[in-house]
């Protein structure tokens, strides 16, 4: 047995993976109602068979070998221990879980679907309820030393913890209550234009310039439409993403279409020979979040890259016309308080996402039913936010991710936009007139600067040493505060 083998092995596990891949994405975007019960079927029937190649046996013993093989270089050993910690984790469930939940999954998520439809969490509840036994149990078999959460929010972000989590976030919601109180006391900008009547089929064409202007490649991906922006890779060659248009808010399609442009940018950077390895991988959520924030955020609500791409929106809907420049970008910056999180501001955003990660902590720790979840998520967004919903479809039922099982993804979202600025104040450092550079339509360079720095390498680096091996430093909240205050001190003039 040898490296090459295990190639072979891993390669064959991840060609079942993105086969999945393949029948979520239809599921979300071209599945007929009729078709869900069978797709159920099939997706749980290919959970099973991954199982079972990643919980093989001789596939173990070859991880065995290799990890004691004196011949394999750095990046061969990073990938065999890596994969090793996979199997380990992978072996600690029967395939009769693994296809239970992936069952579990599918039934849930067309519940939700049903039940934003309806407007009424009910609908949603009871398959919910026992999603969540599931994720419980799940916790219970990974193991954890001090909260049931930490299980799974190592999923996510490998090593991360609680107490981790609490120690950032704290700080984190007092200085931002500062920043949006003295925000809250200047006089208000003005984002009507964003409003209005505005074509689908123009906005996704507007959606793919936009993809394209960023550095997408559009022969290596494609962009429809889904109820929850996603992206999702298929293996080189294929990473797409979807989006949300609404005729009469223009900015629903423009922000999901950045941010899961950058997913996509990311997952089109990996290194291609290194397909099924762990080095042909993303590092974790948050640095995976730190590429849709950053392009979202630091580049696509910034006056540069606008002083590039404006003429091109005006040329395209007449709304914007009359909009002076200056005005459009104070008004993407506009900061108010709102119900829907991938509507929020880049300030507010953080008490959606806090919101949703207390609210999981105590699911995980058992102080919580999911027949409680409702009033839950109503008083923390009374407490923290000051709003009130009027249906379920636009408060608990606004997001997939608890649908789809994936307890300990929220914490990643804040994380990623930490990591976002630290990156990109580093770039700005690194990249002489990368401001300039935005100025004059050219993303190249930032994109070049995040594939030496962050894609090309995979999954060799933690996300906190990938911290180090760019910044200098570990995650530091400041850079986020920092660019905030700067840019909403000159937006607001504070």
């Amino acid at each position: 047995m040898s490296y090459k083998s295990y190639i072979e092995q891993s390669q064959k596990i991840a060609d079942l993976a993105h086969i999945g891949a393949v029948l979520a994405w239809d599921q979300e975007t071209k599945l007929p109602p009729k078709g869900a019960n069978t797709r159920a079927r099939q997706k749980a029937t290919l959970s099973g068979l991954i199982h079972q190649l990643s919980t093989n046996k001789e596939y173990g013993e070859l991880l065995q070998d290799l990890i004691e093989d004196d011949q394999l270089d750095q990046y061969q050993k990073r990938n065999v221990s890596l994969s090793l910690k996979d199997y380990r984790l992978a072996t600690k469930f029967t395939q009769e879980f693994v296809q239970k939940k992936s069952q579990k999954i599918s039934e849930c998520f067309q519940a939700w679907l049903e039940a934003r439809k309806e407007r009424d969490f009910k609908i949603f509840q009871k398959p919910l309820e026992g999603l969540i036994d599931m994720v419980r149990e799940e916790a219970e078999i990974l193991g954890y030393t001090d909260h049931p959460y930490d299980a799974m929010l190592d999923l996510y972000e490998p090593d991360l913890t609680v107490d981790q989590v609490d120690q950032v976030f704290d700080p984190l919601k007092k200085d931002l209550k500062e920043l949006i109180s003295k925000i809250s006391r200047a006089q208000q900008v003005n984002d009507h234009f964003l409003s209005g009547q505005f074509s689908s089929d123009k906005q996704l064409l507007f959606g793919e310039y936009i993809l394209k202007a960023i550095g997408y490649d559009m022969e290596a991906g494609r962009q429809d439409e889904s109820a929850h922006p996603f992206s999702i890779s298929f293996g080189p060659g294929d990473q797409r993403v979807t989006t949300r248009v609404d005729e009469k808010n223009f900015a629903y399609m423009l922000w999901s279409t950045i941010h899961e442009g950058g997913h996509a940018l990311y997952e089109q950077g990996l290194p291609h020979d290194q397909y099924g390895l762990p080095l042909g991988q993303a590092i974790s959520l948050s640095i995976h979040e730190s590429q849709s924030r950053l392009w979202e955020n630091n580049v696509g609500r910034s006056l540069p890259f606008w002083e590039a791409h404006y003429p091109e929106l005006q040329g395209r809907f007449p709304a914007f016309q009359d909009c002076k420049l200056q005005d459009f970008y104070r008004g993407i910056n506009k900061i108010e308080k709102n119900k829907i999180r991938t509507e929020a501001d880049e300030l507010h955003y953080h008490f959606h996402v806090i919101i949703r990660y207390e609210i999981e902590r105590e699911i995980m720790k058992g102080g919580l039913d999911v027949s409680q979840l409702r009033d839950a998520w109503n008083d923390l967004y009374a407490s923290y936010l000051n709003v009130t919903f009027g249906h379920d479809g636009e408060g608990i039922l606004q997001d997939v991710h608890w649908a789809h099982g994936s307890i300990g993804y929220f914490p990643t979202y804040t994380l990623g936009s930490l990591y976002a600025a630290q990156f990109f104040a580093q770039a700005n450092q690194d990249i002489s007139g990368l401001q300039n550079d935005l100025a004059k339509g050219n993303c190249s360079t930032l994109l070049d600067w995040l594939r030496k720095k962050v894609h090309y390498h995979g999954k060799y680096y933690s996300a906190d040493d990938l911290c180090k091996e760019i910044t200098g430093s570990s995650l530091d909240a400041s850079y986020f505060m920092d660019y905030a205050t700067k840019k909403y001190t000159e937006i607001y003039q504070l």
